[in-house]
């Protein structure tokens, strides 16, 4: 964990948001996926949440994009007085070069210009940015977690937008009286005393860690078969998803899981899992079908799946 721990509060003093937290911690494990786009009302810990994650491991940091910044506050500038005084490129490096290695978080992305999204879209997908100015590119690594937030009652993301997100997760206010409790009860604590409130959470903290790192590990020991192949695609049909993305994002996701949950293969109980996260925001729902949506996908996994758990 990093020097700055003891004043931010722990990610696993959270309560409630395991879909949410699960999103973001899948995408640390494999930056591959392709990022997250968390939506829900203010007041969600949703901001807390990266933040603490990024606190909980060394050397991540949270590089913010304001939705007010400007396309070379974002993928940075070339110089192009100075290639043709020297003959050799001067770049200034932008957000996106910032969040090689990190967390780039982005707040009200559905209020950031499509054009900026579909940049940090490529970049993301990618792992480079190539800026290019009068006939000179420069390009440069751009590995980052993306992370984008909204509330969906200030404007939604273009579906062919949202689609490029790897996971989509909802996150609402906690439900249960006893589990608002905690959430009051923890926050006052760390408040009154953030340093003893960490202190506490700390074994668990680093008991997070060790499985982050152990799931690292074993992530690329993870089998991909033929039959989890099928039963991917099959899904996919059976739910009308078009976008091909979706295939390869669930199975990257359900890899994901295996690793996180220490297995070597992945199981029909990961695909469901993974369908969960990688599907929702790639479907055009009546808000019946919204809140029937985890029905629709056990009973697709009862269908087109002959593997047994």
């Amino acid at each position: 964990m990093t020097t700055s721990s003891r004043s931010v509060y722990p990610f696993t003093a959270i309560v409630g948001q395991d879909k949410m937290k699960q999103a973001l911690l899948l995408n640390v494990i494999n930056p591959k996926l392709g990022g997250v786009l968390i939506r829900g009302e203010k007041g969600t810990a949703k901001s807390t949440a990266v933040r603490a994650l990024a606190d909980l491991l060394d050397g991540l940091q949270v590089v913010n994009l304001p939705v007010s910044a400007t396309e070379d506050r974002v993928v940075g500038t070339l110089d192009i007085e100075h290639v043709m005084k020297h003959g050799e490129k001067k770049f200034e490096p932008g957000l996106l070069a910032q969040a090689d290695g990190h967390i780039l978080y982005v707040d009200e992305i559905n209020l950031l210009e499509d054009h900026l999204v579909d940049v940090l879209l490529d970049a993301a997908a990618m792992g480079v940015n190539t800026v290019e100015r009068e006939g000179i590119s420069f390009t440069h690594s751009a590995k980052f977690v993306l992370v984008g937030t909204m509330n969906p009652e200030e404007g939604d993301l273009r579906p062919q937008l949202s689609d490029r997100f790897a996971l989509s997760v909802e996150v609402t206010g906690e439900p249960d009286v006893q589990q608002r409790m905690k959430v009051i009860q923890r926050r006052l604590a760390y408040e009154a005393d953030p340093e003893t409130f960490c202190r506490e959470y700390a074994p668990r903290q680093l008991r997070l860690v060790r499985k982050i790192e152990q799931a690292k590990e074993m992530l690329s020991d993870v089998e991909i078969t033929e039959e989890m192949l099928a039963v991917v695609a099959r899904i996919s049909v059976r739910l009308g998803i078009h976008s091909h993305r979706a295939d390869i994002m669930m199975m990257k996701t359900a890899q994901t899981l295996a690793a996180w949950d220490g297995r070597k293969s992945v199981s029909p109980r990961d695909m469901e899992q993974a369908a969960s996260l990688v599907l929702p925001h790639r479907l055009r729902q009546t808000p019946f079908e919204n809140r029937n949506f985890d029905a629709n996908i056990e009973q697709a996994i009862a269908e087109v799946s002959d593997v047994k758990a």
